[in-house]
């Protein structure tokens, strides 16, 4: 794991450091890179162009650790507005959406159920308007109470996808009990800082258990999604779901907005489900802080951003 990783999720949760960086434009430098607008229209076009090369895309209007009511109620907005431009535009067949349940009020009094009728509110407008949903997770603390909302949506909203972190120890376990027909997981290494109890340190433990949920998943009988920037996990996965013998379309490869787009359209070019994940909005810092623990060497085009900041 690199030095700089521990440090820059740290600095992801500082107010002082949010301030300074939170006051750069969207389209400085690196921000760019990863966030292509803070508006509904910006991350539609940013989709419809995605679409045009092949790609899919699941929309991520940024934003977490919510402790305000209205805060939550402007997020679901926000999924809303996206949601209808989207079928208006025709890319709802190609494109859904990514809900945090601490954007639209886990954490407030009460959260769990405010989480859920929100939740409830995204996924059926997400129906009507022809495409899914899927609940991101968050730090570990979070997983039982995420998992439990994902099984209470799933009861009118089965299409409603699940994220599950391999960094986890119990993850494993995780995909055995969400390995079934119609159940949608998305499959990623994990972004947050975790403590070694819950969680593996070493890049290569990490690695070991993302194979080991890959094989539950592409054995199973649900619908992986495979997130994953490493060429070697991307050979991995399709080997193994050759010998499971699954034909293209029964699982997709899903990658980061801005991160190896000549990948994304090889893999769409060679019949595979390429997802983009895109991000939008004006909360990105923490989002930003993250990609940047998880590729260090992209600290040096940051602190050439800030540098040059008017």
């Amino acid at each position: 794991m690199s030095l700089l990783r521990q440090p820059l999720l740290l600095l992801a949760r500082s107010e002082r450091v949010k301030k300074l960086v939170s006051t750069m434009p969207v389209s400085a430098g690196i921000v760019s890179s990863y966030v292509p607008g803070e508006s509904t229209e910006s991350a539609v076009d940013a989709s419809g162009a995605l679409v045009e090369d092949g790609l899919a895309v699941t929309l991520d209007f940024l934003g977490e650790d919510t402790l305000d009511a209205a805060q939550a109620d402007a997020t679901v907005a926000a999924y809303l507005e996206v949601l209808q431009q989207l079928s208006e535009r025709g890319l709802a067949r190609h494109a859904e959406v990514s809900v945090k349940l601490s954007a639209i009020g886990q954490a407030l009094p009460g959260g769990d159920r405010i989480a859920l009728e929100n939740a409830r509110t995204i996924c059926r407008a997400a129906r009507n308007s022809g495409t899914t949903v899927t609940l991101d997770m968050e730090d570990h603390t979070t997983t039982d109470a995420t998992l439990q909302t994902l099984a209470e949506l799933r009861q009118d909203f089965p299409e409603t996808g699940a994220v599950l972190q391999a960094y986890l120890r119990r993850t494993e376990a995780d995909c055995r009990a969400l390995a079934h027909q119609g159940s949608r997981v998305r499959l990623c290494k994990g972004a947050y800082s975790e403590p070694e109890s819950v969680a593996f340190q070493d890049k290569l433990d990490v690695d070991k258990s993302y194979v080991r949920c890959l094989k539950v998943l592409l054995h199973g009988g649900g619908y992986p999604m495979i997130a994953t920037h490493d060429p070697r996990m991307i050979a991995i996965a399709s080997s193994i779901a050759a010998d499971a013998g699954r034909e293209k379309g029964t699982y997709e490869f899903q990658m980061l907005f801005g991160i190896r787009p000549e990948e994304q359209k090889r893999l769409a070019g060679a019949g595979e489900t390429m997802r983009v994940y895109v991000p939008y909005g004006q909360e990105w810092y923490g989002y930003l802080m993250r990609r940047l623990a998880e590729r260090p060497q992209n600290l040096s085009f940051f602190v050439k951003s800030l540098v040059s900041k008017k």
